[in-house]
């Protein structure tokens, strides 16, 4: 099997590399990063190879992840240069397309993007691929297998891509979470049971849909009896405008990644 190389030891690394390890995965992995204290932390919580030297550890790769921040990609791979090998490079830079990175390290490496989810330390995360065309079949399942061992995996076109970035972030949930928690808080819940309450108002929810054969609508309108509670509440949200700042916090994404890109 491939030896998979880390670029970037930060906290989509940490996630990726804790849900292999929870799946028991059993490639070689080795991690690259500027700061010696967390190759040392994967090392012993991972038993990850900690590589301090960057053209060692790209020397290495079969599979390259390039786990860094989108404003310090082109950086890295002008340090990185020319690779003589032949190696599939995946980017995780959100917001940079591969337009962006295609040729940078040489005509032997082929491209990918995924954006993983940091519930995947959990095995629960969902990753999106998309790969550049000329990307062999082999090098599309091996990245493939990669991912598919921290959660499920969804390939789309790049022009998807920022898309499905802005969108399925688990941060949605977070702050729904929070948010819900808080006004049940204000409405004389305490604290533990307002999470618990706002926690399976939004999982069991999501989790009826996804496990069953039923339609989001009919589900929507089973769950809000007309003249019932949920039904007021839902009125009162939409008046309150919840559409119009779903749609902001997704075009300042969508903006967000339209400067990554041209930065890059």
């Amino acid at each position: 099997m491939t030896t998979t190389v880390f670029l970037g030891a930060g906290r989509i690394t940490g996630a990726l590399l804790a849900g292999l390890h929870r799946a028991k995965f059993r490639g070689s992995i080795v991690v690259h990063d500027r700061h010696a204290q967390r190759l040392r932390q994967f090392k012993k919580l991972y038993g990850v190879d900690a590589e301090y030297d960057l053209h060692r550890a790209v020397r290495r790769a079969g599979l390259l992840v390039i786990a860094v921040r989108p404003d310090s990609i082109g950086a890295l791979l002008r340090e990185v240069g020319e690779i003589h090998h032949p190696v599939t490079a995946v980017s995780l830079a959100a917001g940079i397309p591969l337009a962006k990175v295609r040729g940078a390290l040489g005509p032997r490496v082929h491209w990918a993007r995924a954006m993983p989810s940091p519930a995947c330390r959990n095995g629960h995360g969902l990753t999106a691929l998309a790969f550049d065309h000329n990307a062999p079949a082999a090098a599309r399942r091996e990245v493939k297998y990669l991912f598919a061992r921290v959660g499920p995996v969804l390939e789309i076109s790049e022009r998807k891509f920022d898309a499905f970035t802005v969108t399925y972030s688990c941060s949605h949930g977070y702050h729904a979470l929070a948010t819900l928690a808080g006004e049940a808080e204000k409405l004389g819940l305490d604290r533990k049971t307002a999470l618990t309450a706002a926690a399976h108002a939004l999982a069991d929810g999501i989790g009826e849909w996804r496990e069953g054969s039923i339609s989001l609508q009919t589900l929507l309108g089973e769950a809000a009896t007309p003249g019932g509670i949920a039904a007021a509440s839902r009125k009162a949200m939409r008046r309150a405008g919840y559409q119009r700042a779903v749609s902001a916090g997704l075009g300042a994404g969508m903006k967000r990644a339209r400067k990554n890109a041209e930065r890059a």
